[in-house]
């Protein structure tokens, strides 16, 4: 099962379990907090820190990403998740670093801290609230129709309004 999920899918899962458990951490994978940016995850602590985290699968992955330092002007820490195969030697010192499966995580270095302006803060964090309403009403959607589908018998995809 687990080769048709993308292995940074899985560091990912295994990521945001980690934070939500540890650290008191609501996240969202697949953030955009500006245009032509998309991370990979994205949390923010009881305190409203921001944190960035990209997972790494490889080391051609890791080499293959041109875009991270333009993640860091959007939170407070920036973090790699790795599994612990990883050459993480190759990853930078001032970047907060995270061991990561499927089912859990560690971290290992917190990244240097560079607090965002309040102006910032408050954009991403009204971004990041939108976004999780969003998904959760799609999520929400999703789980009508499929109920309806059910309740009439249907298994097939069902055109509704």
């Amino acid at each position: 099962m687990d080769s048709i999920i993308p292995p940074g899918k899985l560091l990912a899962r295994g990521v945001q379990r980690y934070l939500r458990r540890h650290h008191d951490f609501a996240t969202l994978d697949e953030f955009s907090p500006s245009r032509g940016l998309r991370v990979d995850i994205v949390g923010i602590g009881p305190k409203g820190e921001i944190w960035v985290i990209e997972c790494k699968s490889s080391r051609l992955d890791y080499m293959s990403d041109s875009k991270w330092q333009g993640y860091l002007e959007w939170c407070d820490r920036f973090f790699w998740a790795v599994d612990r195969q990883f050459p993480y030697d190759l990853l930078p010192e001032n970047n907060g670093l995270i061991f990561a499966d499927r089912h859990d995580a560690e971290i290992v270095r917190m990244g240097d801290e560079c607090r965002l302006s309040p102006a910032r803060r408050r954009k991403l964090l009204l971004k990041f609230a939108r976004n999780a309403a969003e998904r959760h009403q799609a999520h929400l959607e999703t789980a009508v129709w499929d109920r309806l589908r059910m309740a009439k018998g249907d298994s097939a995809e069902t055109d509704f309004p």
